[in-house]
């Protein structure tokens, strides 16, 4: 038998329990394994798989000093009392006494009682410090036991004990990541519901998309949970990955469910409804994913873990939703059968015979089509001006600073910053490799601490050399968040003037300059160099994939323009509510100085993957009728007209969704949410409903122009073989004669 669309879905209606079987097993494997394996593999952690300077740095000191343990810092406070005091020096005891306790977590651990150290007690002589080192045992989940226990012994009358590193980082930024999913899931899946009842018409069909999302979800967490045992992910791919199921798991199963009704009406019987359907509606849903995969795949080519893990959790999602959509769907299509329609709750026209039914897009059509020039550049002139914000944009991380004032790691890191550094635990780290007692060294180790002194942004810094005196560090805590913009901008200020300074012309050592503002210069670096990169490649691979489905050179160069578009005025609206504040206490959003450096890379190749999918779906019905009647003005209204509700519907399900996840309190959630709400829809409303048929009527029949050397190329069918019968008369407003 061969193997398509067509043959899975008949494969899958005739045997319907033995698939609903197999993906019952698949779902419970896949359940078990995500609750055994897959917070271990979760990180906060931002790491690169080649080589950067501040990665050279850290490789250097864990090496040769032997560090290897995880860091976390204790704030001792007092109400009334100093550290001279024996009530502050009883309590520092107890907290002492319970970190004693703990042999086989802590590595190290030394506070200001033990060294006298005043640099780490406070002007005031409230507040003391205690440094804990854990052992790294790869896990961060492991030790936070550890460090509530500590915390909660020293919570006695008068006193505080908080937290700062890398432990309650960690723990705070995944327990909120947790409620925002539960949060964006609740929101998304009511709001999905909604939709999904008023397309249909119909409670169980609503429901039935729904399921296949929640099934994709629960088996793509599986396989993360699985892959995650040799690599890492970035602790937030659950947000990401149950956003990606619910919408593209939601629209899949939309298209199908869709064409399975319609066929019905049709008078076909079930299993062959099923298997006509599978050979159209499934069979565009294929190609559709393997799209957005495409586009996906352009990350893995950015040499971070964030870029790799997040894109491999939509890879996943995405391909289970695929295979749930030409396997799971037939299955229970097949044994729900018309009842499929039960639990009916508004009394409208078949879903069916959307040809017939959709006056709305067919006036839309025309009305554009009426005024193609003056649609098209009101349009695209709306959605330039909103991309013109993005001049604008400064990237960088969400740090500390954009948490909650109630979380542990930012009332840590404001007593920090109130009595010390909110850098120390972070600080920046210029790495010698050389021999300590030349004396050319050592006068650039001086000049190297004046400069650091001079600078301003820097706390006093501390020299320390291994063992061996190959190896020195210079450090010095950091006056600011480390990931915020004024910190990372010090590091280029750092390599480029400060390193040549102190140690131009001194041979046989080795500059490198290290520690967490380092690394996040270095990844915003690094993402600047693989951005055209991976336009490029996306485009490229966009370009051919579109060229040889439509036979048009035409075609995919417009759908890269109007995509860029959307995706450009996306960015610009990000930019103009996030970064500057417009309308953001509006909406709920925290302004921020800076979005997440990885995301317009990453919503670019989710936005373009996606954006294509709703492309292909109008320009395929748009080719169907052309391939028929040759009447390129009646192709396009046709073309709106019978997929301009599903569509509208499939985008409504994707800005609810996208939309959920916005409104939790993770920053890089908000922004990432938010920019994808704006894309679809712009996408969906915009694009598809004004540009396609502007600029397919101002180009008419040159919309599918091949040229003669590539008439070689091969013939593909978006829709399959199967074609209803076109209707004879155009619905809605008669057909225009605009001259051409």
């Amino acid at each position: 038998m061969k193997l398509t669309t067509g043959s899975l879905a008949r494969a899958s209606s005739r045997r319907p329990w033995m698939t609903l079987g197999m993906w019952v097993v698949l779902i419970a494997i896949a359940g078990a394994l995500s609750s055994m394996w897959l917070s271990d593999a979760l990180t906060t952690d931002v790491d690169f798989t080649n080589e950067p300077e501040a990665k050279q740095a850290l490789e250097l000191v864990e090496d040769r000093f032997g560090r290897e343990g995880v860091n976390e810092i204790f704030i001792l406070r007092a109400e009334d009392a100093t550290v001279e005091d024996e009530s502050f020096r009883s309590y520092a005891a107890g907290v002492q006494a319970e970190v004693a306790t703990l042999n086989g977590d802590v590595q190290g651990a030394v506070s200001y009682f033990d060294t006298q150290d005043p640099s780490m007690v406070s002007e005031d002589g409230r507040t003391a410090l205690m440094f804990v080192t854990f052992v790294d045992d790869g896990d961060l989940t492991e030790h936070e036991e550890d460090v509530a226990a500590i915390r909660e012994t020293g919570e006695v009358e008068g006193f505080e004990t908080l937290s700062f590193g890398a432990v309650t980082l960690n723990n705070d930024f995944s327990t909120i990541a947790e409620e925002d999913l539960a949060k964006g899931e609740t929101f998304g899946i009511l709001i999905a519901l909604i939709v999904l009842v008023a397309v249909f018409g119909a409670i169980v069909a609503g429901v039935v998309p729904l399921a296949m999302g929640i099934a994709s979800i629960a088996v793509a967490l599986g396989i993360v949970a699985v892959v995650g045992r040799f690599v890492d992910f970035s602790f937030f791919v659950t947000n990401m990955l149950t956003m990606m199921g619910l919408a593209v798991g939601i629209d899949y199963s939309l298209f199908i469910v869709s064409r399975y009704r319609e066929e019905r009406s049709h008078g076909h019987d079930k299993l062959e409804a099923i298997a006509l359907a599978g050979n159209t509606a499934s069979r565009a849903v294929f190609f559709s994913g393997m799209t957005v995969v495409l586009a996906l795949i352009g990350m893995l080519i950015v040499p971070t873990t964030i870029f790799r893990s997040l894109a491999a959790g939509a890879i996943f999602v995405v391909l289970v939703s695929v295979l749930a959509s030409l396997t799971l769907l037939p299955a229970l299509l097949s044994l729900l059968g018309d009842k499929v329609n039960s639990l009916r709750v508004f009394r409208r026209k078949s879903a069916a015979n959307v040809a017939d039914s959709h006056r709305f897009w067919d006036g839309i059509a025309h009305r554009v089509m009426r005024r193609p020039v003056v649609s098209l550049v009101v349009v695209a002139g709306a959605l330039l001006l909103a991309a013109s914000s993005y001049l604008d944009i400064n990237t960088g991380f969400s740090g500390v600073t954009t948490l909650s004032d109630e979380t542990m790691s930012k009332r840590a890191f404001n007593a920090l910053s109130a009595d010390f550094s909110g850098g120390l635990d972070s600080p920046l780290e210029v790495v010698i490799d050389g021999d300590i007692d030349a004396p050319q060294v050592e006068a650039g180790i001086a000049e190297m601490r004046k400069l650091l002194a001079a600078d301003g942004l820097f706390g006093p810094a501390t020299v320390e050399t291994n063992e061996a005196g190959d190896l020195t560090v210079v450090s010095a805590p950091v006056k600011a968040d480390p990931s915020s913009a004024v910190a990372t901008e010090s590091i280029e200020r750092i390599r480029g003037d400060y390193v040549p300074q102190a140690f131009g012309g001194v041979d046989g050592i080795e500059v490198l300059v290290g520690g967490d503002t380092a690394f996040s210069k270095d990844f915003f670096d690094l993402t600047d160099y693989y951005t055209p990169i991976v336009f490029v490649l996306v485009l490229g691979m966009s370009f051919v994939l579109l060229t040889v489905v439509f036979r048009s050179i035409v075609v995919p160069i417009k759908a890269i323009i109007m995509n860029l578009l959307s995706v450009g005025a996306a960015y610009g609206v990000l930019v103009l509510v996030n970064q500057n504040g417009f309308g953001a206490d509006l909406l709920g959003f925290q302004q921020v100085e800076s979005i997440e450096a990885w995301l317009p890379l990453f919503l670019f190749s989710v936005l373009f993957g996606l954006s294509m999918d709703y492309h292909v779906f109008l320009l395929s019905r748009i080719r169907e009728r052309f391939d028929l009647t040759h009447d390129n003005t009646e192709s396009v209204a046709y073309g709106l007209r019978t997929t301009g509700g599903l569509i509208t519907g499939a985008a409504l399900i994707m800005v609810a969704v996208f939309g959920g996840f916005a409104a939790g309190d993770l920053v890089m959630m908000q922004q990432f949410g938010f920019g994808l709400a704006v894309a679809v829809f712009l996408d969906a409303t915009l694009v598809r409903s004004v540009l396609v048929p502007a600029t397919m009527k101002l180009l008419g029949d040159r919309n599918w122009y091949l040229p003669s050397w590539l008439q070689w190329l091969p013939n593909i069918n978006i829709e399959g073989d199967y074609h209803e019968a076109p209707p004879q008369v155009a619905v809605g407003e008669p057909a225009l004669e605009v001259a051409s």
